[in-house]
């Protein structure tokens, strides 16, 4: 009958695969697996597990770049530095002596009196290059063709110094003013001092020597030795 053929198959399938398993379990020796046996793939066992629900799936490292071997941490790229700049101008340096042309006249604009009152000291720059006068200048009355010989002036300064610069050609100024003589004929100081006449002046100026100057009409006419000076300017004074 086609029934039992089927239990007795059954049952002897069954037979085999228990003569198998206690083959298998003589050969391990227990718990030890059987030499040659090969351990069930990593996979195959992290399935089981999750399977369980008492793991959760492993998590692969980071991938991790590679590197040339002996190859150590890479240098910082060098920018190359700029150039300095070179675009400022070289100053110029002081006017000497020799640069200098000067010439003097009355100024428009002087104290009351008969006396010289006031005068523009002109400098022009006779040289070929460009260079700087600065300061407020000394100044001396001298005989004519005598500027060694002279007696000086006391001054004050008037104004705040500053460089001027004379390109060839280039002309700058100081003005003197005097405490005026009064009176007609030779006149008299309010001081009660004599009156002094100079034929011409010794001025000079820092780093640009002394220069003798004279009127292109009448004489320096002054009182008590003392007279005012602007610095030298790049504005014609008055």
């Amino acid at each position: 009958m086609p029934y039992r053929s089927t239990v007795r198959v059954a049952t002897s399938a069954a037979a085999v695969i228990a003569a198998a398993l206690s083959l298998a379990a003589c050969r391990s020796g227990g718990d030890e697996p059987a030499a040659g046996a090969s351990p069930a793939p990593a996979a195959t066992a992290a399935s089981a597990t999750a399977s369980a629900g008492h793991a959760t799936a492993p998590t692969s490292p980071a991938p991790t770049a590679s590197r040339p071997a002996g190859a150590g941490t890479p240098a910082a790229t060098a920018v190359p530095a700029s150039p300095a700049s070179h675009t400022s101008a070289k100053p110029a340096p002081p006017c000497p002596a020799t640069a200098l042309k000067t010439s003097a006249r009355q100024a428009a604009d002087r104290p009351d009196g008969t006396g010289t009152g006031a005068a523009v000291v002109e400098f022009t720059n006779v040289s070929g290059g460009a260079c700087v006068l600065r300061g407020h200048p000394t100044v001396a009355g001298a005989g004519n063709g005598s500027p060694g010989h002279n007696k000086p002036l006391s001054v004050t300064a008037q104004g705040a110094a500053s460089s001027v610069r004379l390109a060839p050609g280039g002309r700058a100024w100081v003005k003197l003013t005097f405490v005026q003589v009064q009176g007609e004929g030779d006149g008299y100081c309010a001081s009660g001092a004599e009156p002094a006449a100079y034929p011409t002046l010794v001025v000079g100026l820092p780093g640009a020597g002394t220069h003798q100057v004279a009127l292109d009409d009448g004489v320096f006419a002054e009182c008590d030795d003392t007279v005012t000076a602007t610095a030298v300017t790049s504005v014609e004074p008055a």
